[in-house]
């Protein structure tokens, strides 16, 4: 029997490189700080004062050079008002991916597989009889030609049509989804920052899409007393506002965009921590934080009665525990027949994930 067989640990050389040990904490550091590279940069001052990050060898200015000379960082007016850089913006999304989704295999550039099987480019296990209009690539031979000698005997084979078999594939589908992040005042409140959490799985979901999926589509949104689409490279620069929630706002962009899209899945992740308390009634605002308001309710209610009369399943990452909060989402969870999910921040990309590749495997409808 052979056993184990040990021998020396060779690290990775990113493992014994301490640009790339301190860069890994500069990217987590950038999503804390919503995209200030001064600010990051001044809190590994600080770590490196507490903690000894660096030392002799290569110090915080040898990082900080070779953070510009490397293309991460730009000082356009030698004035220490660092800029983040394009190749850092995407950085950040690749890391929050192996984050988040570290298990993610890599695979080819694809669609959505679903159920249904047809004139796909999926090929799964079973055979059928070849039809007309079935791709010759697909013909399986071996089971054509077994085919051949029961229908015609050994003596005298010959291959026909009614003797072929093809193997079967599935149709794969495009899904569009629009994912909405709740920008309100309350992501930060009672010491528990939520919209760090959120904008990492924002930068996760766009970089899988984006990479894996491409041709899906993915749109984002925030809403606070407002809602506005922001653009995929915007994600690390994301702050939290002084709003109330307009979920209203929210549901009626994200409906307006997917209306536009051509794709038959179309799907809303919405991600929040809170209650509606805001609508827009002309140029007014309508405000109020204290319990659910019927109005506010109402309103949001009816709107996911659309998405359900559309066709859009809306699934809520609920990132709140209060009781009274989650009624309000099952509430409007059964109004749009969609789902939902109470995570807590750490889980919450894993369930964004699972909901994204349960989607790909069936229709939305």
């Amino acid at each position: 029997m052979i056993g184990y067989r040990f021998s020396d640990y060779i690290p990775d050389d990113k493992e014994g490189n301490p640009f790339e040990r301190l860069l890994k904490l500069f990217m987590q550091l950038l999503v804390y700080t919503s995209g200030d590279a001064a600010e990051a940069l001044q809190w590994m001052n600080e770590l490196d004062k507490e903690y000894q990050i660096t030392d002799d060898s290569y110090g915080m200015g040898d990082f900080i050079q070779e953070l510009k000379d490397k293309g991460y960082i730009r000082d356009e007016n030698n004035d220490g008002l660092f800029s983040l850089t394009a190749k850092s913006e995407q950085s950040i999304r690749q890391r929050s991916l192996e984050e988040i989704f570290g298990k993610l295999k890599k695979t080819g550039q694809g669609n959505h597989r679903t159920s249904f099987s047809g004139t796909g480019d999926e090929v799964s296990s079973d055979t059928r009889p070849y039809q007309f209009g079935d791709r010759l690539e697909n013909i399986e031979m071996t089971d054509s030609l077994r085919n051949a000698q029961i229908n015609h005997g050994i003596n005298d084979l010959r291959l026909t049509e009614d003797d072929l078999e093809v193997m079967e594939t599935e149709y794969k589908t495009q899904t569009s989804t629009v994912l909405m992040i709740d920008i309100s005042h309350s992501m930060i409140l009672y010491g528990e920052d939520r919209i760090t959490p959120a904008k990492k799985v924002a930068m996760a979901l766009s970089e899988l899409i984006t990479t894996k999926y491409p041709k899906d589509t993915l749109d984002i949104i925030v809403f606070g007393d407002d809602a506005w689409p922001i653009e995929i490279k915007d994600l690390p620069y994301l702050k939290v506002g002084p709003y109330h929630t307009n979920t209203v706002a929210g549901l009626e962009l994200a409906m307006d965009i997917l209306r536009r899209r051509k794709n038959a899945n179309k799907q809303i992740f919405m991600i929040t921590d809170g209650k509606p308390t805001c609508l827009k009634e002309g140029i007014k605002y309508y405000k109020n934080s204290f319990g659910l308001d019927r109005k506010i309710l109402n309103r949001t209610l009816n709107l996911a009665g659309q998405c359900r009369r559309l066709g859009i399943k809306v699934t809520t990452f609920m990132v709140a525990s209060d009781p009274y909060l989650q009624k309000f989402v099952q509430e409007f969870t059964e109004e749009n027949n969609g789902k939902a999910f109470y995570t807590s921040l750490q889980g919450l990309g894993d369930y964004v994930f699972e909901d994204y590749e349960k989607n790909r495997r069936r229709r939305v409808k």
